[in-house]
């Protein structure tokens, strides 16, 4: 260890010992799950970073155009459809049912009329649900018992989003709803509709068991339409369409 480090530590140690000992716990947890015990998720994680996923892979469209359209599923604040706008100056349609994110995209992009923000999620059926408050992991498929932690919000069904504002086509898809993703591809599957979307940028959710038997069903009925460009497993992957 140099010597930089060791007076880091050292400084951290009289300030802050609770702080240092959560901080290497932290870290002793990390090397055993990659190292160890080889936590797939850790080592999926882990390749992310090494292949700068988020620099390399997740903007990197380059059919979009200004006449593209682009679904943010889970828009949360509006990070990702600030960058591909700015990139490629598509139209790009925010849903965000959680009213603290909406608004905050709503602020972000009051000066925008290429970027329309939704307060509500994209599902397979309209209708309102509990949302686990959980900043950007807030979710409707891990329910919480304690009732100050949830927010009712709505979602709409897929196809009649689409129908009201008259679109047939989606250039590229993004979606990272914390679970919800699974019934959201299944109903669009289940109607033979994956090809009006030209790219799906996907994060799985790893939340049960049953994850890996809904997440490989629906890669199987997927790859008939489109073929998987890119991925890491339960972090982000890519389906471009044939």
């Amino acid at each position: 260890m140099t010597n930089l480090n060791t007076n880091k530590i050292f400084c951290l140690l009289i300030k802050n010992p609770r702080e240092l000992s959560k901080k290497l716990i932290n870290r002793l947890v990390l090397v055993l799950k990659i190292y160890v015990f080889r936590d797939e998720l850790e080592l999926e994680y882990k390749r992310w970073i090494a292949d700068k996923g988020d620099e390399k892979l997740r903007y990197d469209y380059p059919n979009l155009n200004e006449n593209s359209i682009v679904f943010d599923v889970g828009g949360f604040v509006g990070d990702f459809a600030a960058k591909i706008h700015e990139k490629y100056g598509c139209e790009v349609f925010v849903f965000e049912p959680h009213p603290e994110f909406y608004y905050q995209c709503l602020n972000r992009f009051s000066n925008n009329p290429k970027i329309t923000i939704l307060n509500y999620g994209l599902a397979d059926k309209d209708g309102i649900f509990d949302l686990t408050d959980s900043v950007d992991g807030s979710s409707f498929s891990k329910p919480q018992k304690n009732n100050s932690s949830i927010i009712r919000c709505r979602c709409a069904e897929f196809f009649s989003v689409l129908n009201e504002f008259g679109i047939t086509h989606i250039n590229l898809m993004k979606i990272n709803i914390e679970g919800g993703e699974y019934p959201l591809l299944q109903h669009i599957l289940k109607h033979d509709r994956a090809s009006l979307v030209g790219d799906y940028q996907i994060q799985f959710h790893n939340f049960a068991n049953e994850s890996k038997l809904a997440l490989n069903k629906i890669t199987k009925a997927l790859s008939k339409s489109h073929k998987l460009s890119w991925c890491y497993n339960f972090i982000w992957e890519n389906w471009e369409k044939h």
